[in-house]
């Protein structure tokens, strides 16, 4: 079983591009923002919260995303031959109870995938989603700035954490999304092969 991180900044086409990578590898795609989403849906305990942080720009605390994703890891209905996780780990936190959490079962991250793309870029495309999905969390300027510098601060230094494993594979995320995919599919290939 592979797992396939993929990360980059709000607006870096991360959903996309998942959902792309799980069409072709018939990968399970694993976001936690559409699983906060489902939890704010369903009025749960853990939406309540979470919706009041999401509309803030803020993260939902770390235990509560590690176990929402433990839920769907381990859920034997939902297994599949590969993962691609969206949104999840944002910080070092969540990234060692990813790897702890995959070693009780066998398993690692094998590729870190990184759209890298420019805020102006990511600003754009949030616009742009507000007004195709009408989410309420795109919709606003300060709450997207909020989640731009809420990734430059908290998320950005698992760059860091996945380069000292040799696991963090950079893309332009600037490109169109079909260029992205091309270099993407070159990474999943090369690791699907090793």
């Amino acid at each position: 079983m592979k797992y396939f991180l993929i990360f980059g900044p709000p607006g870096a086409g991360k959903g996309t591009q998942s959902t792309l990578i799980a069409k072709r590898y018939n990968f399970r795609h694993i976001s936690t923002g559409e699983l906060l989403r489902n939890e704010i849906a369903r009025k749960s305990e853990i939406g309540k919260i979470a919706a009041e942080l999401i509309e803030k720009g803020e993260f939902v605390p770390d235990q509560l995303v590690i176990g929402i994703v433990r839920e769907e890891i381990c859920n034997p209905e939902t297994q599949a031959k590969g993962y691609i996780l969206d949104g999840f780990p944002r910080n070092t936190v969540q990234a060692i109870a990813l790897d702890t959490m995959l070693e009780e079962f066998g398993y690692k991250v094998d590729a870190v995938l990184s759209l890298e793309t420019t805020d102006s870029v990511n600003i754009k495309r949030i616009q742009h989603r507000a007004n195709i999905e009408g989410r309420k969390d795109d919709a606003d300027f300060e709450t997207i700035r909020t989640r731009i510098k809420t990734y430059h601060k908290v998320t950005e230094p698992l760059i860091s954490y996945y380069k000292n494993q040799s696991k963090y594979m950079p893309v332009n995320g600037d490109q169109s999304i079909e260029e992205n995919f091309v270099d993407i599919c070159k990474i999943i290939d090369k690791t699907l092969d090793e």
